[in-house]
């Protein structure tokens, strides 16, 4: 029995072990503790509530009764979690949104590291949301508060010298990308690599005809998607050129489907105002409410931004043709400032170190180089199932079980910090 001043009970729930993939990597048994652990999560938009959710089925498996609250959506607490605060309160995005929000945001971020301390819990997650929770995490860790972060920022791609901060923020960095331990390492911080989830959840065989039907495409007709982005900044960006190229290619494939999902109504709106605004057959054009991975799993080739939609292209394994662009201010103080530091944007290319999808960057972003390489894709069917080798090799390397490898990098967190007299001051029974 526990001696010990509670804020509040959270309730225990069953984790959703529905979302698991394989085995635990190790048995509950290798990380006994005398005791139920309390941790303490944020998770600031739907994909890491969706992380959280897993971590804290996982956790379970380890500590049946360990106390679980902080800052999720349905998926955490569907898995046990007591939210404090909503997930959605953290969501969102662009400038112009987050200066607006700013004093709500800061008062928040008061209001809820404070009662994280006084519930005093054994570690605290902070799932990706780097903005806040890296500032959260370093201030309960400067008060004897066991921290990790999980979802590393790409510190590969840029900035490595934030690898320094983000290690005086978190006793432990869990990784999703085997390229980013390494780097860490260099700057003494300790981070273990668990794999992607994505890699996990997406079957290592996507079903092209299964995703037609749902979508009602013709079985046998080519099909390009178009993905400019989540944001209505890259939207704004990218579209133009995107749908530009987009028909392009409809001119040199009159048979040719172009599907577009749309991540949210904002997003829709925009992308409808750019497609009334082009050239593009209506006749053949399908715009999505959602849907990304059923749009890019009926496509035979994939052209979108630079992001995790490039990954989520991987793991479906669709040829794939990525741009981006940045504002022409952005791009010419990170190149004065040497901020970038790889010659590689994709993820699928960063993951294999070569060239495996084309990247049309900046300048280079333009309708007729984009419909020039989509255009390729199309004409050489022969280098797809190569391609697709590569694609499931990097599959396998990101399929870890991640959300099992998670829970076992925090159990061991959690064990060493219980032999080390743990980091509140309470009674154990019996000692």
């Amino acid at each position: 029995m526990n001696a010990r001043s509670d804020n509040g009970n959270v309730n225990a729930g069953t984790g959703n072990d529905g979302a698991r993939t394989a085995a635990p990597t190790h048995p509950a048994s290798r990380f006994p503790l005398p005791r139920s652990p309390r941790i303490a999560l944020v998770a600031g938009e739907t994909s890491g509530d969706l992380l959280g959710a897993g971590l804290i089925a996982e956790l379970r498996r380890h500590f049946p009764d360990a106390e679980f609250a902080g800052i999720g959506g349905d998926a955490m607490r569907d898995a046990g979690c007591q939210t404090w605060f909503d997930a959605s309160e953290l969501a969102l995005m662009g400038l112009a949104e987050i200066l607006r929000h700013l004093p709500r945001l800061l008062k928040l971020r008061r209001a809820f590291r404070q009662r994280v301390l006084d519930w005093r819990p054994d570690v605290f997650i902070g799932i990706d949301a780097p903005d806040f929770n890296l500032g959260v995490e370093r201030w309960l860790k400067q008060r004897g508060i066991r921290t990790v972060h999980y979802v590393s920022p790409s510190v590969w791609a840029w900035r490595e010298k934030r690898a320094e901060k983000i290690g005086a923020s978190a006793d432990l960095v869990l990784c999703l990308f085997p390229m980013e331990p390494p780097i860490y390492a260099r700057h003494g911080v300790d981070a273990r690599f668990v794999g992607h989830p994505m890699a996990d959840a997406i079957a290592l065989d996507s079903d092209r005809a299964d995703a037609r039907t749902d979508l009602a495409l013709p079985a046998t007709a080519p099909v390009l998607a178009v993905l400019p982005g989540s944001r209505l900044g890259e939207i704004g960006r990218l579209g133009p050129a995107f749908f530009e190229a987009a028909w392009q290619v409809a001119e040199r494939m009159p048979d040719l489907h172009i599907v577009v999902p749309a991540a949210n109504a904002s997003c829709r709106q925009l992308i409808d105002r750019q497609i009334a605004a082009s050239a593009l057959p209506a006749a053949r054009l399908h715009v999505l409410d959602g849907q990304a991975r059923a749009a890019v799993t009926a496509a035979d080739v994939v052209l979108l931004a630079s992001g995790t939609a490039t990954l989520e292209t991987m793991l479906v394994k669709r040829p794939m043709v990525v741009g981006y662009r940045v504002s022409e201010l952005t791009y010419r103080i990170a190149k004065a400032l040497k901020l970038v530091k790889v010659d590689r944007y994709a993820l699928p290319n960063v993951l294999a170190g070569r060239d495996l999808a084309p990247e049309l960057i900046q300048h280079d972003c333009t309708p007729d180089r984009l419909a020039a390489a989509v255009l390729q894709w199309f004409a050489q069917p022969d280098g797809v199932p190569g391609l697709q080798d590569d694609y499931r090799r990097l599959h396998l390397q990101l399929r870890q079980d991640a959300s099992a490898r998670a829970a076992d990098a925090v159990a061991g967190l959690l064990e060493s910090r219980e032999q080390g007299n743990g980091n509140r001051d309470r009674t154990e029974a019996g000692t």
